[in-house]
């Protein structure tokens, strides 16, 4: 992009050629047929609370009382946001009849403390009491009824994504079952009929029609944790939960039943998941609880983004998406020193930063689907064949891809209308966006439009920014840098290899967190299917596991990335020890087929069947 030149202006010239209508679905970062999310960052801990709303109600969660009953008095509405703070927070719930003894400064700092630790989280993770609140933590079902983040888009569609996957139903929304109906997950129902609310439901009984926002009670006499007492209270505090979404659009509160095209990856995580949930919420301590489920969650959207991406540079390729069992994730190199070793961290570096130079690639294959989306959808022959894009869009991706490589027989004037904007367009760019322009121009480099069409726009609109957003995506699912989180993340300067100015850079490794090795070990100790106890899992099976299921490299050196042996061995050997050290493997001797791996929490043995 020319210095100066705003991606605003970009758009504008854009405009002038193809048509207002046509650019507003183009001049975006995602592509909702392949991946249902918003491609930007988004706050992996705030999603459960969000889900267990959508869970209840069957729809998206639109307004609720925080800010009329927590934020400023006066001002706009992004001042009274900023005036929800901790200290203010804690101000009104001690003038409830349910907190007694906080009447003083002192004590009302303790209650502000306890809502930090348990419930509510300041903007940017920021500590104190006079920081905005923008989050609240999943201690509890009733988290569900504080409306934070302020706008549920905010989250970038995850929450929505997630109910589509572990609903399973069939349509194109995500719709409440019908009445006996058996599901794992029963979507505008009781508690009972979901195993994930039932997990969050303790004291909550309901009193009166499903769909009434005030039908949930708590009993008073139910035995609950702090934290969750708190979470409670704040809740109970603003009456009930907010109201269903009401945007401009008719369908804006209806639950979209789009699936990711990484149809092996969205299974997996929602097996996983669900046979987490089955098999701990009753035997992890809740704190613990908590912590491995989202863990679980990181893990499972880490895969399932990887895979798309992949799928999706396969399809660049080939045109067609692969099959679901030859959908894999990349292979990624983990340090399990956990940045300790310095050339364990620095192979896991190296490993992540050749991956997210490919997912360089990515926006353009996005922006090439959306052109070529946008020409199928108007066009008048391909409308009539009526192809479905939900729950799963494979065959319609299937059917761009025959455009893209002129296998279609509508390909040749859809092609030929792309070329005649790209010539057009590189006239109207070529004063203002000479670099752009020649991409458009040069039919001898490239001479597919599609991607000339597609590299020229990703340019325009900025292809740092584009990038940017596509790697605090992937950071958010990571938990980058978090306790319990999937990789690390830190500033570096360095040297090229040829001399020169220093530069500073931020480079990533997958580590393993032990919050993480102890979620991996609980999980895939457990039976397939619904079985009861648990399956010998051997140390040389488990490592196989994390390789084909997630892509995650122990022992075997990932593709373009050389490593030694002996640091291969090296890696092993720390896993190995850290595992014991945590209670998670036992072996009387070296014999590999010794080493087994063990949960440290007893499952319960029973509600592991539908009948």
């Amino acid at each position: 992009m020319s210095a100066g030149k705003s991606p605003t202006v970009a758009r504008n010239l854009v405009e002038e050629v193809i048509g207002t209508g046509w650019t507003r679905e183009i001049w975006s970062g995602s592509y909702g047929k392949v991946l249902p999310v918003t491609v930007h960052d988004f706050e992996l801990l705030s999603i459960l609370p969000t889900i267990f709303y959508m869970f209840r109600f069957g729809h998206r969660r639109g307004k609720g009382r925080f800010l009329e009953m927590f934020g400023g008095e006066t001002g706009s509405v992004i001042e009274r946001r900023r005036a929800a703070t901790i200290d203010r927070v804690a101000e009104k719930l001690s003038q409830e009849d349910d907190f007694q003894g906080f009447d003083s400064e002192v004590e009302r700092a303790i209650l502000g403390d306890l809502l930090l630790s348990f419930c509510l989280e300041n903007r940017s993770r920021a500590v104190g009491r006079q920081e905005q609140v923008l989050r609240v933590a999943p201690a509890h079902y009733m988290a569900s009824w504080v409306d934070l983040p302020g706008e549920v888009a905010h989250l970038r569609f995850v929450p929505e994504m997630i109910v589509a996957l572990l609903a399973d139903q069939k349509g194109s929304f995500v719709e409440p079952n019908r009445e006996g109906k058996k599901t794992w997950f029963a979507v505008g129902h009781g508690f009972e009929d979901n195993v994930l609310l039932r997990a969050f439901n303790q004291g909550m009984v309901r009193k009166g029609p499903l769909g009434d926002l005030t039908s949930d009670r708590f009993q008073e006499d139910a035995d609950v944790g702090l934290d969750q007492l708190l979470t409670i209270r704040l809740a109970q505090r603003l009456v009930q939960p907010p109201e269903k979404l009401r945007g401009g659009e008719k369908e804006d509160h209806r639950i979209s039943n789009q699936r990711p095209i990484a149809e092996k990856a969205s299974r997996h995580f929602s097996e996983d998941l669900r046979r987490f949930v089955l098999a701990y919420s009753d035997a992890i301590p809740r704190h613990s609880f908590v912590e491995l489920l989202e863990c679980c969650m990181a893990v499972g959207l880490t895969t399932l983004m990887t895979s798309t991406a992949e799928i999706l540079f396969k399809w660049a390729d080939e045109g067609v998406i692969p099959e679901k069992p030859a959908q894999h994730p990349p292979r990624l190199f983990v340090d399990c020193s956990n940045g300790v070793d310095t050339q364990l961290r620095g192979l896991a570096e190296q490993s992540l930063d050749d991956y997210f130079r490919r997912l360089e690639r990515f926006p353009v294959v996005l922006m090439a689907l959306r052109l070529l989306d946008h020409s199928a959808r108007h066009d008048r022959q391909l409308k009539r064949r009526e192809i479905p894009t939900r729950p799963h869009a494979t065959e319609w991706i299937n059917l761009l891809g025959d455009l893209l490589f002129q296998r279609d027989g509508q390909a040749a004037p859809i092609l030929y209308n792309l070329e005649q904007k790209a010539q057009e367009l590189a006239e109207k760019l070529s004063e203002d966006y000479p670099d752009a322009a020649d991409i458009l121009g040069n039919d001898i480099l490239e001479p597919n439009p599609v991607w000339r069409m597609a590299e020229a726009l990703t340019s325009l609109q900025g292809r740092k920014n584009t990038q940017n957003n596509v790697e605090s995506m992937i950071d958010s699912a990571l938990l980058i840098n978090r306790p319990h989180g999937l990789a690390s993340r830190r500033a570096v300067t360095r040297t090229s290899e040829t001399g020169g100015k220093a530069r500073k850079r931020v480079v990533r490794s997958l580590v393993f967190t032990d919050a993480v090795l102890d979620y991996l070990v609980h999980q895939h100790v457990l039976p397939t299917g619904n079985k009861a106890g648990y399956q010998p899992l051997s140390l040389r099976d488990f490592l196989k596991t994390l390789r084909d299921r997630h892509g995650f490299c122990v022992d075997v050196q990932p593709d373009g990335l050389e490593v030694s042996n002996e640091l291969l061995r090296k890696n092993r050997t720390t896993l190995e020890r850290r595992l014991r050290d945590l209670g998670l493997l036992v072996g009387v001797n070296d014999s590999e087929a010794m080493k087994q791996l063990k949960p440290r929490f007893e499952r319960q043995e029973a509600g592991h069947d539908l009948d």
